[in-house]
């Protein structure tokens, strides 16, 4: 199965069915297809309890005629995805290549034909056991991979209603974004249970706060270590980049510590990442202030799970992101402060592959000029995988 799916289901650990090693395998010449992904589709009743969106914030507010209630369906955090795989062994090396494409299961426009085609994972790998593995095209991101991996949203929805593309599960509310970028990486052999990734990634476009486009001076880095003994695993990473504005140079740079731990029905994730440059965490741009001044953010997530005789697994998180002014910010500016989000889910196998989700988020949001909003979201959906 595509490496990203199967650390979807098996990094998530959401799901209390045993999912299978591989997709749909076909065997062609010296190649071997695995055909995988997943269908997800989640009915969302969302109710708003205030009027203002605070700048950044991720909590729903009413519409302009003060409707508190909103009805949405589409998919969750994971995009529909169909996945393709390709490995063999030619001359000493493993060798694969994987392409991936992610449809909407449903939009909010009128004619339901409204989402956009997601392009998430082109790369190829080669390396071997005694050495390592390179991967280079276009995946999941290094940094906060394994944040983003193991939040229970993974398997349901988190913040923000259904009706696009995805939602955004924990993103902005406990950690930030890995995103899918061009990257050249290398993992080395496992050795002894510890494993580190090091890569230079697309440093992309990025937004100043002044809405002017803005070029980072280098290729992004970024990294992890992941050590792993039993049923327990410890990873730090960290992500760098350098940002050319109008009114100066900045960095933008972040760091992570992570942990979790299985035994039996209960499994436990503790989290947490500091940085600065990298904006609210919702906005997905690396950000000064109109200064080129870094603002500090941090955030994290205590997560536990457990196993019921029924197999249907449950799960609470409570979670947080938050941003400080920087030195050259006005007090009281309309400025991001902070996202805190509590989740509990039902995550229920009915087959192998099929899970019955219910889920509840409560988000709350602030800004530095005092405007908050907070709303409730009810989730009912279902995953299959492949």
């Amino acid at each position: 199965m595509n490496n990203k799916i199967k650390l979807a289901v098996a990094g998530a650990v959401l799901s209390a069915a045993s999912v299978a090693n591989a997709g749909i395998v076909i065997p062609a010449g010296d190649w071997t297809m695995d055909i995988n992904g997943n269908v997800n589709i989640f009915a969302t009743m969302s109710n708003a309890d205030d009027t203002a969106q605070p700048a950044g914030g991720m909590a729903t507010i009413k519409d302009s005629a003060g409707e508190d209630t909103k009805f949405s369906m589409g998919t969750g955090l994971l995009p529909a995805w169909l996945g393709f795989t390709g490995t063999t062994r030619q001359n000493d090396l493993d060798v694969s290549f994987t392409i991936s494409i992610q449809p909407s299961t449903s939009d909010n426009s009128s004619t339901g034909d409204g989402g956009t085609m997601l392009t998430r994972q082109a790369f190829l790998t080669f390396g071997d056991a005694s050495w390592g593995t390179v991967k280079m095209g276009k995946d999941l991101g290094i940094f906060a991979s394994d944040a983003i991996l193991n939040d229970i949203t993974l398997l349901g929805v988190g913040g923000l209603a259904t009706g696009g593309i995805t939602t955004l599960g924990g993103i902005g509310s406990g950690y930030l974004y890995p995103a899918f970028r061009g990257q050249i990486a290398y993992t080395t052999p496992n050795m002894n249970g510890l494993q580190v990734t090091l890569g230079i990634t697309n440093p992309d476009q990025g937004q100043s706060a002044t809405g002017l486009a803005n070029y980072d001076d280098r290729f992004g880095l970024e990294g992890k270590a992941v050590y792993t003994a039993g049923n327990a695993k410890i990873w730090a990473g960290f992500s760098s980049y350098e940002v050319a504005d109008t009114a100066g140079d900045y960095d933008a740079t972040a760091q992570e510590i992570g942990a979790s731990f299985n035994a039996g029905n209960l499994g436990l994730v503790a989290y947490y990442y500091s940085g600065e440059g990298n904006g609210d965490g919702l906005s997905l741009n690396r950000l000064g202030n109109a200064n080129a001044d870094e603002r500090d953010q941090d955030g994290g997530y205590l997560q536990a799970t457990y196993v019921i005789p029924t197999g249907t697994k449950l799960g609470v998180a409570v979670a947080t992101t938050s941003q400080d002014l920087a030195n050259t910010d006005a007090a009281g500016a309309a400025v991001f402060d902070s996202n805190d989000r509590w989740t509990v889910g039902a995550y229920h196998p009915l087959t192998k592959h099929l899970n019955l989700v219910a889920e509840y988020n409560d988000i709350e949001s602030e800004d530095h000029s005092g405007v908050s909003a907070e709303s409730q979201h009810i989730n009912l959906g279902a995953i299959i995988f492949f």
